[in-house]
């Protein structure tokens, strides 16, 4: 769940050594988790950040857009956001996060929500239902113009209607990178479930399918996890 809590500054240690699972290990054990911090024209630099902080930033109304001041010991300062994270599988920890160096003044590309707001009048009169078809949408813009999140009006929308990127709202500070005509959402009938087909009584039952557990295993080293959107 969003809050309106804002994480203004995290702060970071180097990290040196060998970057493998136990190194990993030895720093989760001090509360902290890995991180890699890159981008803007600068060498990357291993670090370790603080997983509460990460969360809070990561459960924030601007989630993963937050930007934030990060502050490395000893190695200077600047502004950042989280670009990458990966989670413990089972219990959902935060195992580690990759973190991209921001120039407030040149333009980027991130994908924001899209939220639907009000009831579509096909859905309120006409027994309708809404069909959220797109739920991000990326765009172009200054760090400090990153919405945290698009809303549209869908009240208006009737039965077999639809609403497009075209109709969120647009304005000289961000730039759409979608087609225009591509559908956020629309209003439709509800389609009725087919009737499951009769089974003769002389048949034999299948017997049933066991399914088979295996185990997942879950890397702690330090190679650069897939996104998480």
């Amino acid at each position: 769940m969003a809050n309106n809590e804002t994480i203004s500054t995290v702060s970071a240690k180097p990290r040196t050594g060998k970057f493998n699972k136990n190194h990993a290990r030895r720093v989760r054990r001090e509360g902290l988790i890995p991180a890699v911090v890159y981008g803007a024209g600068e060498p990357s630099v291993a670090v370790a950040v603080d997983p509460k902080l990460i969360t809070r930033i990561l459960h924030s109304d601007s989630g993963h857009n937050s930007i934030f001041d990060l502050t490395i010991e000893g190695g200077g300062s600047g502004k950042a956001m989280i670009v990458d994270w990966q989670n413990e599988p089972i219990k959902g920890h935060l195992l580690h996060i990759d973190l991209k160096r921001v120039a407030m003044d040149k333009k980027m590309q991130v994908s924001v929500p899209v939220q639907l707001i009000g009831i579509a009048a096909g859905v309120k009169n006409s027994g309708g239902i809404l069909l959220h078809a797109l739920h991000e949408v990326e765009i172009e813009c200054l760090p400090g113009d990153i919405p945290s999140h698009i809303d549209v009006d869908v009240s208006n929308l009737e039965m077999n209607q639809s609403l497009h990127v075209s109709d969120l709202p647009h304005s000289d500070k961000i730039e759409y990178l979608v087609d225009e005509d591509a559908v956020v959402a629309s209003v439709t009938y509800v389609k009725a479930e087919a009737e499951p087909e009769a089974v003769a009584l002389t048949e034999t039952p299948a017997e049933p399918e066991v399914a088979k557990k295996g185990k997942q295993e879950t890397a702690e080293g330090e190679a650069k996890p897939e996104a998480k959107k």
